[in-house]
């Protein structure tokens, strides 16, 4: 009876406006006056949440004076502090801002009419409301977060082109089914992400980003944090780092490797012999390898929570199972120990010195090539299988 009167009082609070906060004793004042005052304002039910990730200076107890539920997250980075935040807040909605005032708390209404109309994810964009003075450094503002933003619509196709918005909205059920993981400035883009990859409902409102008002430097770093977001961006989408490189890198060098095995190539330009073979068998390797590396780094998003959906490569493994690899994989080295064998016993009669070198080389290489090609094809096969076992799927 307990437990339903807690629930019955916790949906009466509309919006949680949560604060990450380290020792931002300057600020975090300010920041949650502004946030009650919206609520005050438009007679909102709410509450606003600092999340504390390990403070040593006073903002715990100015946080507490200006009227905020304090909740203490010991795991430290950012992304921690946001997700202890947002397991605390009781409300329907959730506002998440950063507490140096760089973002106009009292303004928030567009956000909540959006998400009053259905919206799961309602993001800020400071190109469209405005970026003041000093508010970002050029190379964040012309560089690293269009760049970023860029290459985050082109993987996920998702409305959202300000993918590191400090300020942005979505419903308490959303941020439950997105499962967060990240602990650190990257959570900003694993929202995006997996609202894209969940189909949610996503939009846009203009916001304006003013000059924080700390007397310290940021807690960003530009290349640090830079990194991690792009490598984020590439783990959750390997079929731009992996798949798509390794698939026109495998068929272009298994298609010049098969061509110059049994001859040289002469063209207008020049001459393709055996240097060129080898040339291409290590783009063919090579492409095997990303090829590889996008189905490894895909199936460990999902294993690992980084992705709520099995890919949709997990389809292919009712016909690629292990056995498949295993067969596919023994069938090429079968092939290179041929060909290995057949130079060996041509290098004594008649003899490299007669059947040339080229010839000898291609028998070799190729060989060898071939070996290697399949060797991996069947630890690889192994590996997927062993992985495979924590969906309980069938695994190549």
């Amino acid at each position: 009876m307990k437990k339903d009167l807690k629930n019955e009082s916790n949906r009466k609070v509309e919006l949680s406006i949560v604060l990450p906060c380290l020792n931002e004793e300057r600020t975090v004042g300010a920041c949650v006056t502004q946030a009650r005052a919206f609520l005050s304002k438009y007679k909102i039910r709410g509450e606003v949440i600092v999340a504390d990730n390990g403070s040593t200076d006073r903002s715990i107890s100015i946080a507490k004076s200006k009227g905020a539920r304090v909740v203490p997250v010991e795991e430290k980075g950012y992304g921690n502090a946001l997700r202890g935040g947002f397991e605390a807040a009781q409300g329907k909605y959730i506002i998440m801002a950063d507490a140096d005032e760089s973002y106009d708390l009292v303004n928030l209404m567009p956000f909540l009419e959006r998400l009053r109309e259905g919206y799961d994810l309602v993001m800020g964009n400071r190109f469209k409301g405005g970026i003041k003075a000093g508010a970002m450094p050029w190379h964040h503002k012309y560089i690293g977060n269009p760049i970023l933003s860029f290459i985050g619509g082109l993987f996920f196709k998702t409305d959202a082109r300000d993918f590191h918005c400090g300020l942005r909205g979505f419903t308490k059920e959303a941020i439950q089914r997105m499962d967060l993981q990240t602990a650190g400035m990257e959570l900003a883009s694993e929202i995006v992400i997996k609202a894209s990859i969940l189909g949610m409902k996503v939009c846009e409102v203009p916001t304006t980003l003013s000059p924080d008002r700390r007397d310290r430097p940021p807690h960003l770093r530009s290349f640090r944090d830079g990194w991690r977001h792009l490598r984020f961006l590439l783990i959750y989408s390997p079929r731009w780092l992996f798949l798509y490189p390794g698939m026109i890198l495998l068929a272009a060098g298994a298609t010049a490797s098969v061509i110059l095995f049994f001859g040289p190539v002469k063209t207008t330009l020049r001459l393709f012999d055996f240097h060129s073979l080898i040339l291409a068998g290590a783009v063919m390797t090579l492409g095997l390898s990303m090829l590889s590396f996008a189905f490894l780094t895909r199936i460990f998003a999902f294993n690992f929570g980084l992705l709520p959906n099995p890919p949709p490569l997990f389809n292919f493994y009712k016909y690629l199972n292990l056995e498949v690899g295993l067969a596919t994989g023994f069938a090429i080295v079968l092939l290179g120990l041929f060909l290995i064998l057949r130079a060996t016993i041509l290098s004594y009669t008649p003899g490299f010195e007669v059947i040339g070198f080229d010839h000898s080389i291609r028998l070799v290489f190729g060989g060898s090539l071939s070996i290697l090609t399949g060797g991996q094809i069947i630890l690889m096969s192994f590996v997927l299988s062993i992985l495979g076992l924590k969906i309980g799927k069938p695994m190549m």
